[in-house]
């Protein structure tokens, strides 16, 4: 019974620890592709993502909870470049990865 007492945190803690690598793996990512691919992608520059993905995951790792409006906007962040604009740089550069 004690365990379903502090299951809400447990969830939370479990949320913000999965959220930290998501961040790293976009920020990661946007270091690794050519500046060149994000022009021809027709998306923000290199240096734009560069700073969206490591604010982003620097939010992640610095806000405690992962319910706050700061976690969730760096983890959004870091979605939107894993889901809109990284398949998009892999098929401008060739699908290399």
């Amino acid at each position: 019974m004690e365990l379903l007492r502090y299951l809400d945190f447990y969830i939370n803690q479990a949320i913000w620890i999965v959220g930290i690598p998501v961040g790293a793996w976009a920020f990661i990512d946007a270091l690794r592709s050519r500046p060149d691919a994000f022009t021809a992608a027709d998306k923000l520059t290199k240096p734009a993502w560069l700073a969206i993905t490591g604010i982003g995951l620097l939010v992640l790792v610095l806000c405690r909870g992962p319910m706050t409006l700061f976690w969730v906007a760096g983890l959004i962040a870091a979605l939107v470049y894993l889901v809109d604009v990284r398949p998009v740089l892999i098929e401008v550069q060739g699908g290399r990865r």
